[in-house]
């Protein structure tokens, strides 16, 4: 997985570099806190975002140490601003917002494409770390509170005994670019266990909100 998130992150660098600027270089504030936990919601201040998880999951803004060992990148994990995990079950999710390019132009299609665009190259990787192979779900559109566009595709993989279902969502919030990774960890051979669930309801959560 190192090498996901490592070519995750740099579709910030990617999308649109020529032609006309559309927008204005967003400016963020360096100097103020990334955020706020208030009990199980991380309320964004450096970028206006918000998350919350069920009461079994953590919500921090240091990664847990056990990502590492799931096969994160650890520079890449440094990159995000919030971790919503599972200590139970290392089930995880990340999320990072950046700002756009002046210069990129975003419609759903380019999102689903950019998302599309990783699976290879993580099959080769997941094949090479595990010597296993993956099964990938479709691109589809999500939706997500406050997000113009945004696309979701997940593979499924075994590893030592264990189910790992991971998965990378694209989007973009007028002026972020915003990726969203998860893995969800399931007993092989047992009974579905609530983490997708739990998943799904952190998502919906997940809400981009404005300043003013």
């Amino acid at each position: 997985m190192r090498y996901l998130s490592i070519i995750f992150f740099c579709l910030i660098i990617l999308v649109g570099c020529i032609g006309p600027p559309v927008r204005d270089a967003a400016k963020v504030d360096m100097d103020l806190p990334v955020g706020r936990i208030e009990g199980n919601q991380f309320v964004g201040i450096r970028y206006p975002f918000r998350v919350t998880a069920p009461a079994n999951w953590t919500v921090a803004m240091e990664h847990p140490k056990f990502m590492e060992a799931l096969g994160y990148d650890k520079q890449g994990l440094k990159e995000s601003q919030i971790f919503v995990f599972n200590p139970d079950t290392q089930s995880n999710l990340q999320i990072e917002l950046r700002p756009a390019s002046p210069f990129a132009k975003f419609d759903q299609r380019i999102i689903e494409e950019m998302v599309t665009g990783i699976s290879e190259d993580f099959a080769i990787d997941v094949n090479r770390q595990y010597g296993t192979r993956i099964s990938f779900s479709r691109t589809v559109p999500i939706s997500l509170k406050g997000v113009q566009y945004a696309a979701e595709k997940h593979g499924t993989f075994a590893v030592e005994g264990m189910i790992r279902h991971q998965g990378w969502i694209y989007a973009f919030a007028e002026p972020y670019q915003i990726f969203i990774l998860y893995m969800i960890i399931l007993e092989k051979g047992g009974a579905r266990n609530k983490d997708l669930e739990d998943l799904r309801s952190i998502l919906e959560s997940f809400e981009v909100f404005s300043k003013k």
